[in-house]
């Protein structure tokens, strides 16, 4: 098997699991008979959490010989978690599994950004071709989880997440490509973290990741309270699953067509990561005044430029800002930033937001995404000119 096959099975089971945890995790939780604070205590746990343990797996990481390895011990331990989580009883049980669960899930994803762009670079491939197989996956995930949940128990949830879990491992073991960590020698483990250490004091990367990282943060009041909003204005939910699905099939679009057309022409992720903050600036101002049935179509979209426009910038903006052998850690403090610090503080403000101000809680996130295209136009400006 060549290796872009190899990679896009990596991210059809990454993304098979998620598209069931992210939508269905609480309806697990609420049948065991969980309050909506328990659950949101269990799932924000390990985002939260994510602030050491994603730096340190990424230096644990970056001590194997192949890249693939930690990747497999990671599948296992989702495993585990997931799996046991289905096992045992009480909340703080639930809790601790989870927390294992949900950490390595997390963990998988930069890991395997990491070497599907290595492994792209060398044998001549986009990135998006396999990353975008994950992106069908996790609608196809999330479709046939919802039909079968209407017919089956919600201990089905723990059962696909496992099984997944256990597909990754056993696809890192035997499937994916022996790559290695470094061409060189071994880093030593001190040095790894001196290495971890030098990126977060580089004001330049750090900068770079909170751009990317602001723009991305900023479809946490969509995540959370676009399906609410639309109920209110009389959108049917399966109407409202057809949109989100929509968003996510335009997203495939891009990074299967798009994203090969703009490397070969040569257009760079700082101008990718501007044009994802615009598009986000534009669909959350649009979405703040409650815009009829048709016009949401355009605005999901969208989704294809404020988010995969802006993740596919991110990736390559961190490839190129961190040395070689701290590529790992690079990527695990974009993700630890975006996918956990920045958005879950907009998370957190969301549900306030749209309490006191319904709808026009999204031009917060608008400022928010002009915010961090403002610090890529000035991050860039500068590199320029070095």
């Amino acid at each position: 098997m060549k290796s872009a096959p190899r990679m896009a099975l990596q991210y059809v089971l990454l993304f098979a699991a998620s598209g069931v945890t992210l939508p269905f995790a609480g309806l697990w939780f609420r049948e065991q008979g969980l309050s909506g604070a328990q659950i949101g205590t269990l799932l924000a746990i390990p985002m939260l959490g994510r602030l050491a343990t994603g730096p340190l797996l990424a230096v644990w990481a970056d001590g194997f010989q192949h890249r693939r390895t930690p990747i497999a011990l990671l599948g296992l331990a989702m495993a585990l978690g997931y799996g046991g989580a289905g096992l045992v009883q009480g909340f703080a049980a639930w809790a601790v599994c989870w927390f294992v669960g949900a950490t390595a899930a997390a963990a998988l994803i930069p890991l395997s950004d990491v070497m599907t762009l290595r492994v792209a670079n060398r044998d001549g491939f986009p990135f998006s071709l396999p990353r975008g197989c994950g992106s069908a996956a996790f609608v196809v995930a999330n479709v046939v989880m919802g039909l079968l949940l209407t017919r089956a128990p919600p201990d089905a949830i723990i059962v696909w997440i496992s099984i997944a879990a256990v597909l990754i491992a056993v696809t890192a073991w035997r499937v994916l490509p022996a790559e290695p960590v470094t061409e060189g020698p071994r880093v030593p483990g001190l040095e790894r973290f001196r290495g971890l250490g030098r990126l977060v004091a580089d004001p330049i990367f750090m900068t770079a990741i909170f751009a990317v990282g602001a723009v991305q943060a900023a479809h946490a009041f969509y995540y959370g309270f676009s399906a609410i909003a639309w109920k209110a204005q009389g959108v049917p939910e399966s109407v409202t699953g057809l949109l989100w699905a929509f968003s996510v099939l335009v997203e495939i679009g891009f990074m299967w067509v798009i994203e090969p057309w703009r490397r070969r022409v040569g257009i760079g992720p700082w101008v990718m990561l501007s044009v994802g903050a615009a598009a986000a600036v534009i669909r959350w101002t649009l979405m703040a005044f409650s815009p009829p049935l048709w016009a949401l179509w355009p605005l999901q979209s969208l989704h294809a430029l404020s988010f995969a426009a802006t993740y596919l910038a991110g990736v390559q903006i961190v490839e190129r800002l961190s040395p070689p052998d701290s590529h790992t850690a690079a990527q695990t403090l974009s993700s630890v930033l975006s996918a956990g610090v920045l958005i879950g503080l907009a998370t957190a403000a969301s549900g306030p937001l749209y309490d006191a101000f319904g709808l026009m809680g999204y031009l917060a996130m608008a400022g928010l995404a002009a915010t961090g295209g403002l610090v890529g136009l000035i991050l860039r400006s500068r590199l320029a000119k070095t």
